[in-house]
């Protein structure tokens, strides 16, 4: 079984309720299991700044999934929760990413791990260091709260 940090987003509709149900969704799906949760944090949209607040939150899983399977699974996860594509880094009611996958580093078209925003994102590494103050990266092997 492998260890996976999953960033959950959403600035559309009812924010803290898809979130809510994002978890559960997750939680959900064969071969997973949520194990942890962080803190929820409001945050300003980044790059496509033209949109509401955002609420974060990442949770780690335990899964037998594949990382390429994990990440189909997340993204039917996204299509049953209402998410309609509308444009790159738009507004979305729900957003699931693969930030880490155990120690991998993966660099394909369709996924990379670790997700290359993290360390552009200071709310993504406060909750990673909140859910596991010694995690490393697994590229420079720097821990997150000394990225911070």
């Amino acid at each position: 079984m492998a260890i996976a940090y999953i960033g959950l987003g959403s600035n559309l509709g009812d924010r803290e309720a898809n979130l809510r149900n994002a978890s559960r969704r997750i939680a959900a799906i064969p071969s997973v299991s949520v194990f942890r949760k962080s803190s929820i944090m409001e945050t300003e949209p980044v790059d496509y700044l033209e949109q509401p607040r955002f609420l974060n939150q990442v949770i780690i899983i335990e899964t037998a999934l594949a990382p390429i399977d994990l990440l189909t699974a997340l993204k039917l996860c996204e299509t049953e929760l209402g998410r309609e594509k509308s444009f790159p880094r738009g507004p979305r009611s729900i957003d699931l990413d693969i930030l880490l996958y155990d120690d991998l580093i993966l660099d394909t078209e369709e996924l990379a791990i670790p997700h290359p925003e993290i360390k552009n994102r200071p709310f993504i590494v406060n909750h990673l260091v909140e859910l596991h103050p010694g995690l490393r990266d697994p590229v420079t092997k720097i821990r997150y709260r000394e990225i911070l």
